[in-house]
């Protein structure tokens, strides 16, 4: 008896994936645990494995297609089965686009008799009142043909109405019907579409999500961190003969976990239909990565417990894995708070948008030797540049001043994280 393998959910909140590469091909025989099909679910690439032993019958959705949490992809069966028993009208009940050509091959199932009989209950004869049939015949509807939406199917006035009013308007042809015309130019020139797929994909949704969700506010500030990069620079060379590479970010995310201790409603998340604010009790700090791909967020689980070098050490192999599209996906979910350092890339100043359900998000500027007047004398100073964006249905303007002053004086006195590692 052919296997139906249905899209599984591989991730807390997986509604989709993307199909990137198959595998397999059909009339493969694979064993039980074989890697059947990679798939990007939520930034992440990731290996599906066979649930059974046996043989590829037919592979129900293409590379490039997008397909849905229980949307059946592939079909398992026995050694010796035929391709032909496989029934080919279950794409349509899932939505898989491009299987119509297979209709040939279609053989009568229990499943596709089943659904052709709710279609029954409003033909031949469409139960109805006799006002109801009078109202169609003096509006030229064939009342076998309207489906009703009333008990057990019998058709209503406003059923006869809506297929009068459907039967008076010109038939429109489905886009997926029509054919699509692509133009290489526009009005100015030649242009070229790219498809928004991948990460860019899951980038647009969380950005459209996020803005229109948490009302964004930004404050901005800036820290000295002269004493931070004398510290940084002296233990860099030690940290590199244990293979890690020391920055200045795991010196931020010790800064911020003590603001998110003394400022919890900035560790939180909303909950909109209780409305609830969940404060989090722990601190996974998500850092904003830049890949070949797009934008990923690996999260750093615990990262109150660990000490600067661990945590330098762990956001190396994030990083990479990010970079190198290995990361699992449960290292990209879980955050409570995210910082973004686009001052690697050399920008200044920020309006980060925040990692939703999280309610705030830490950007970080470029460090510059600036002129600062200490004491009445001018010194050159290295000076960090803060920009701190929070939803507002949470946080405060003044609750957002106080945690950044907290993380601006950690980072000034670095004794103050030494002291709390």
């Amino acid at each position: 008896m052919p296997f139906e393998f249905k899209f599984p959910d591989i991730g807390e909140g997986l509604t989709e994936g993307e199909i990137v590469r198959w595998l397999v091909k059909e009339g493969d025989e694979i064993k039980e645990g074989q890697a059947l099909v990679e798939v990007e679910t939520d930034k992440a690439l990731a290996e599906i494995p066979s649930p059974k032993t046996g043989v590829i019958l037919r592979i129900m959705a293409r590379e490039k297609e997008i397909v849905k949490v229980g949307q059946v992809i592939v079909v398992i069966g026995e050694k010796g089965e035929a391709v032909a028993a496989v029934p080919s009208a279950k794409p349509k009940s899932v939505g898989v686009v491009g299987e119509l050509e297979e209709a040939p091959e279609e053989v009568p199932t229990p499943e596709v008799r089943t659904e052709t009989v709710k279609p029954a209950l409003v033909s031949p004869h469409a139960l109805a009142t006799p006002a109801v049939r009078g109202l169609a015949k003096e509006l030229g509807v064939n009342i076998d043909q309207v489906k009703g939406s009333g008990p057990e199917g019998r058709v209503l006035e406003k059923d006869v109405r809506q297929a009068a009013e459907a039967k008076e308007k010109p038939a429109e042809i489905k886009p997926a019907e029509a054919p699509r015309k692509v133009r290489k130019y526009d009005l100015y020139g030649y242009v070229d579409r790219i498809p928004l797929r991948g990460v860019r994909r899951s980038i647009a949704k969380a950005m459209v999500k996020s803005k229109y969700t948490a009302p964004h506010v930004t404050t901005m500030d800036e820290a000295d961190v002269t004493d931070l990069w004398k510290i940084r620079e002296k233990e860099k060379k030690a940290a590199e003969k244990k293979g890690t590479k020391l920055t200045i970010l795991p010196f931020i995310i010790k800064a911020v976990i003590a603001g998110l201790k003394e400022h919890p409603y900035l560790n939180a998340t909303l909950d909109d239909e209780n409305e609830e604010v969940i404060l989090k009790k722990y601190y996974n700090i998500g850092v904003a990565t830049d890949t070949p791909e797009g934008l990923m967020v690996p999260v750093v689980k615990n990262a109150g417990d660990k000490s600067i070098l661990q945590l330098a050490e762990e956001l190396t192999q994030l990083v990479e894995k990010a970079r190198n599209r290995t990361i699992d996906l449960a290292d990209l979910k879980g955050g409570t708070f995210t910082i973004t350092n686009y001052g690697a890339m050399g920008g200044i100043y920020g309006t980060p948008i925040i990692n939703h359900p999280e309610v705030a998000i830490l950007g970080s500027g470029k460090i510059r030797d600036m002129p600062v007047v200490i004491d009445g004398k001018i010194e050159i100073r290295k000076i960090l540049f803060l920009a701190l964006s929070f939803d507002h249905r949470v946080v405060d303007g003044a609750e957002a001043a106080r945690f950044l002053n907290t993380v601006i004086a950690r980072l000034e006195d670095p004794g103050l994280i030494l002291l709390e590692s």
